[in-house]
């Protein structure tokens, strides 16, 4: 009897530790924040909605729904984000200073493991260099999740992002991964990417807004242009558009913007823009950064951007909020 119960608590114990096969269970601490929240989520579709992950006494426990190997992003308060690889019943562990966030720990899966040395690797080199030895890692990695999100973060999403490049680092994760269904579409993608890039124009593509409005390519035409990607819980992108509702209104008829808002719900988008007055059209999908349009434009991240000539050339991509509201400025003086 002594032995069963012994058993019985012990299995209790290991189950209280762990989480069920449905879930991913996210637990750790962090210096420099006794106090606060962040955000997560999936960049490949697997979760439909932003989680909220609340810090308290400098640490954190959570339990997301995960049913597929997924990719969460981790959105801190400064807007900084790293990504998190999740599979279905495991755990992971983190620890973080909350001042030097890219030196992020993650432990409890090998493709964590992995990100977090390849994280401590470029904590202290330059840009140029991080890239190259991203490339590298993809190369000798090609079964790797983590070499899917370093082909994404340093050659697609980049603020200078290199499509050619993209699309040869792609082709033997294409062998490695014959059933990844997300790197057959990025794939796709690059390919009109790399078309796009080569002439410098945007892509041909027709959607509607989170209004039911018609969006497309032709709307452009004869203006300076702007695509910019924004969310209502990015503070950042918020005040961003609150700027660009006074250029576009000191230049009617002139310039032609179209925000992709990457909320998971169309009501909070639409909510947003009534409340702000923004007249020009938002698409919102609610497939985060894994809807079509997103995907064509080749764009990975909140606040990116791409500015067009009125000749229709694509002048700028991925700048920075000052840079990208004074290029749209010498756009619409010329």
């Amino acid at each position: 009897m002594k032995k069963i119960s012994y058993f019985l608590l012990l299995t209790l114990v290991l189950v209280s530790c762990g989480t069920d096969s449905n879930h991913f269970k996210i637990a750790g601490r962090f210096l420099n924040l006794n106090q606060g929240e962040f955000y997560v989520y999936s960049i490949d579709g697997g979760s439909a909605a932003i989680d909220t992950i609340k810090v308290q006494g400098g640490r954190f426990s959570r339990e997301i729904e995960c049913r597929t190997p997924q990719t969460f992003m981790l959105v801190f308060p400064n807007f900084s984000e790293q990504p998190v690889f999740a599979d279905p019943g495991k755990s992971v562990d983190i620890k973080a200073n909350a001042s030097h966030l890219k030196e992020m720990e993650v432990t409890g899966t090998k493709d964590n493991e992995s990100m977090t040395a390849f994280r401590q690797r470029i904590a202290n080199v330059s840009p140029p260099e991080a890239k190259q030895l991203a490339a590298q890692f993809i190369k000798d990695n090609p079964a790797s999740r983590v070499s899917n999100f370093l082909l994404r973060r340093y050659f697609v999403a980049a603020p200078q992002p290199d499509y050619q490049q993209a699309k040869r680092l792609i082709e033997p994760l294409l062998k490695e991964q014959k059933d990844n269904i997300m790197l057959s579409r990025l794939s796709k993608q690059l390919n009109e990417l790399c078309a796009a890039d080569l002439n410098g124009s945007l892509p041909d593509f027709s959607t509607v807004d989170a209004k039911g409005r018609s969006v497309s390519k032709a709307d452009f035409n004869g203006k300076v242009g702007l695509v910019y990607v924004w969310s209502t819980w990015n503070y950042e992108s918020m005040g961003v558009l609150r700027q660009l509702k006074t250029v576009y209104r000191q230049n009617p008829g002139k310039l032609q913007i179209m925000g992709i808002c990457i909320d998971a719900a169309k009501r909070d988008c639409n909510s947003s823009t009534d409340r702000d007055s923004i007249a020009w059209p938002n698409v919102c999908d609610g497939q985060l950064f894994e809807g079509p349009l997103i995907g064509k434009l080749g764009i990975r991240g909140i606040n990116d951007n791409i500015v067009v000539s009125k000749t229709g050339r694509v002048v700028a991509h991925g700048l920075g909020s000052k840079e990208m509201i004074e290029e749209l400025k010498r756009q619409l003086a010329k």
